[in-house]
């Protein structure tokens, strides 16, 4: 995946006649080119204009808008970045640009050695999570017009420091796991490719239960997370929900789900600070899940006789 960040826009005039001519590169002759031959070299094209457009653009604009950004620094492994710091990046802005967009930057073009985790981009994967400006977000997702400059990039709170923006995550996903995040149902159905059916009532009951992108945002805000190391969390809780409250879970299986989140530091250590709600960058009810599976553990612990 290309990390460059995207070109700015710019009212200098495009030379047809040179992306004509690298459009039908694969081929003298446009005619028996393929399409997808042209369509790659049409691509190749546009993306030879736009880094010519963006060096020309960089180097001739001296009056360019820039943001600045202050970016925690932390190398166990390098003396004399062993102790923790910040460094400002200055970086030219462009319209949409994120966060992430301006860590980059500073990455290619200042210091190789700034150290973060990215992926997908588009607010997926989640490996981006990041504390920004005093609040847990996606550097993908988070516009740098929409904070105040300069603009103050750490790590997540609550969680070991690996090297520079990156965090041990190991114990996040030790909790996921241990609400056994899978379906295990009484009954499969009987025709080989017969699907387990679900009602549409019930998909819309547990659908933002399923947005979770495993980031760890929620975790990190968690006051009670951060002093009860034990504690499920409320990702992990809502992986529970997710499971727990699906029609076609397996009743064997949600009693023991119940069991799990259910102990001392599960759903009962919650003290409904909304502070997870808050910073999901899905937008998922987390406490609403937390206070939803107090009830479902209350009925189960209920006997009339």
């Amino acid at each position: 995946m290309s990390t460059e960040t995207p070109p700015p826009e710019t009212d200098e005039p495009v030379d047809d006649e040179h992306a004509e001519d690298a459009a039908i590169e694969p081929s003298d002759d446009v005619e028996t080119a393929s399409p997808g031959e042209r369509r790659r070299a049409e691509k190749r094209a546009r993306g030879a204009q736009a880094d010519t457009e963006w060096q020309t653009g960089t180097e001739s604009s001296g009056d360019q808008e820039t943001r600045t950004i202050t970016v925690f620094r932390y190398d166990p492994e390098v003396e004399e970045k062993a102790s923790p710091h910040f460094d400002d990046f200055t970086v030219p802005y462009f319209k949409g640009m994120t966060v992430l967009d301006a860590l980059i930057y500073a990455r290619d073009e200042y210091d190789s050695s700034l150290t973060f985790r990215h992926s997908c981009r588009q607010a997926v994967c989640g490996s981006d999570a990041l504390f920004i400006n005093g609040r847990q977000r996606l550097a993908c997702k988070t516009q740098l017009s929409a904070l105040d400059d300069p603009v103050r990039v750490e790590p997540l709170p609550h969680a070991d420091v690996v090297k520079d923006l990156v965090v041990d995550m190991e114990h996040f996903y030790d909790q996921m796991k241990s609400v056994d995040p899978f379906f295990d149902p009484d009954d499969l159905p009987k025709g080989e490719l017969e699907e387990q059916k679900q009602s549409p009532e019930n998909r819309e009951k547990i659908k933002m239960g399923t947005r979770c992108i495993w980031c760890g945002a929620c975790m990190s805000s968690c006051n009670i997370a951060a002093g009860d190391n034990e504690y499920l969390g409320p990702a992990a809780i809502n992986m529970a929900y997710r499971f727990a409250m699906d029609e076609r879970e397996g009743e064997i299986k949600k009693e023991d789900r119940i069991r799990i989140i259910e102990q001392e530091h599960g759903v009962w250590r919650c003290q409904t600070q909304f502070s997870c709600t808050e910073v999901c960058p899905k937008d998922i009810p987390l406490t609403e899940h937390i206070q939803e599976l107090k009830r479902e553990a209350v009925k189960a612990n209920l006997k009339f006789w």
